[in-house]
């Protein structure tokens, strides 16, 4: 893995190498909504795409870049879900054999979508066992490639691909609202808007529970902390990247934090207004512009949803809280 930081050519061709695979996920807007925050909000649905996250963009461009003694070889990943249902298709796709590293708790539905992509999946407890740990060893062991969730340049490129997508569609915006678990998505999208709509405003948005973002974006340095618990489960890192960290230094506007309560709130709006299906995480950034954490009124404002892979019998007890 080359460690220097990607940039925005990046991104670019990235997309090039996505442009026959993954979807080009619609933008979407709620007129209701736009007259009770008194602002014109673009809803980016990467709930809509392959294996129902913004991840299979950085997956599958990590993966396709490979050379042909790593694709013999083939690939393993750790994630809680989402990366791991992107490396699986990506493999499945470009004929690789993949490896998943998943937690013994990670939404059942998750695991059986990376299983019937045809990966072979690895358990571990996230709260006693280290998941790098496990992958280095299934590394050294097999002579697979890692594929990171979020620190690896390719990766953060296919990422970014979704706000460049976004802005082509939508056009400038005043501020943009990014989830933010490890920092891929949120890197990748800041390489996107400081290139295209340089004024925009971008907030990183991580789960009130887990802000070693918001805290290492404070102190200027990368702040590890406990793994955190809430119900965004796509976002539960305990520490930025060494590849996303400066990226989200030098570009992102704040880091900002949303509470559980009102990720049900934001995921009960998709499903009734909207009729949509948003994950917990997903919800990340519609729940600070929801609640004005920072103002939004009068403002063009980018929203972007990461992924609709929920569980659904959670799905159901979520929307009934």
């Amino acid at each position: 893995m080359n460690d220097a930081l990607p940039t925005y050519d990046d991104v670019a061709q990235a997309a090039e190498m996505l442009s026959a695979v993954a979807h080009r996920t619609p933008v979407l807007v709620s007129r209701s909504l736009n007259e009770r925050l008194g602002a014109q909000l673009f809803f980016k649905c990467e709930n809509m795409q392959r294996v129902g996250a913004f991840k299979f963009r950085g997956g599958y461009n990590a993966v396709a870049r490979l050379s042909a003694e790593q694709r013999k070889a083939g690939v393993v990943a750790f994630s809680s879900g989402n990366h791991a249902q992107a490396v699986a298709l990506a493999a499945k796709l470009l004929g690789v054999s993949a490896t998943i590293v998943m937690p013994l708790d990670a939404p059942a539905s998750k695991k059986a979508a990376t299983e019937g992509y045809g990966a072979r999946v690895v358990g571990y407890n996230r709260l006693t066992q280290d998941r790098e740990a496990v992958a280095r060893e299934l590394v050294e062991r097999e002579g697979r490639t890692l594929i990171p969730p979020f620190d690896h340049p390719h990766v953060i490129a296919g990422q970014g691909t979704a706000v460049k997508e976004l802005l082509e569609e939508a056009g400038g915006l005043d501020a943009l609202f990014v989830p933010l678990g490890g920092g891929g998505l949120l890197s990748g999208s800041l390489l996107s808007a400081h290139a295209i709509s340089p004024d925009c405003q971008v907030y990183g948005v991580e789960p009130e529970a887990g802000n070693d973002g918001q805290q290492s974006f404070e102190k200027g340095s990368v702040v590890r902390i406990p793994p955190p618990n809430s119900i965004a489960d796509g976002a539960l890192t305990q520490s930025l990247g060494k590849l996303t960290f400066p990226i989200i230094r030098r570009y992102a506007s704040g880091i900002l934090t949303a509470s559980d309560a009102q990720l049900l709130d934001a995921m009960r709006f998709f499903a009734e207004r909207m009729k949509i299906v948003v994950e917990p995480t997903g919800c990340l950034g519609a729940a600070a512009a929801f609640n004005q954490a920072v103002p939004i009124r009068g403002k063009r404002v980018g929203v972007l949803l990461s992924g609709g892979n929920v569980d659904l019998t959670a799905y159901g007890r979520f929307l009934q809280a």
